[in-house]
């Protein structure tokens, strides 16, 4: 079986955790949003809520990772979904109260980019 794209991420934040026990604090908050797609679809709900395609489109995921990792952020309680009922029936995903909580850690992200990477930061969190 070929692991899904996060899985190999996953499997290294664990042994590091588990290599590095004074690391934990940090291993797992990465766990909780440190991989590519995650990453890219939290930058994109602090703007506000989104519907699936709008996220498929702003993230450049394919539509099987993008379920996957809104599931899985769903089960971190770091995403909410709604579905409105009626044709067509619409599904919208937001932050949770934990998940705005990220914003300040993405803003800190944002400006050491800037610093110490490229004078394009605000490009660079969307395109990577």
């Amino acid at each position: 079986m070929v692991p899904a794209p996060d899985e190999k991420i996953d499997d290294n934040l664990r042994e590091v955790r588990e290599l590095t026990p004074n690391a934990c604090a940090g291993v797992q908050s990465l766990d909780q949003f440190g991989t590519k797609w995650r990453l890219r679809i939290l930058y994109n709900l602090f703007d506000g809520d989104h519907r699936f395609n709008e996220l498929k489109r702003a993230s450049g995921a394919s539509s099987y990772t993008l379920s996957r990792v809104l599931e899985s952020l769903e089960e971190d309680a770091i995403v909410d979904r709604r579905v409105e009922e009626g044709p067509p029936v619409e599904t919208h995903y937001s932050l949770t109260e934990k998940g705005a909580a990220l914003k300040p850690v993405f803003d800190a992200i944002d400006e050491w980019n800037a610093e110490w990477v490229g004078e394009n930061g605000e490009e660079c969190h969307r395109n990577a």
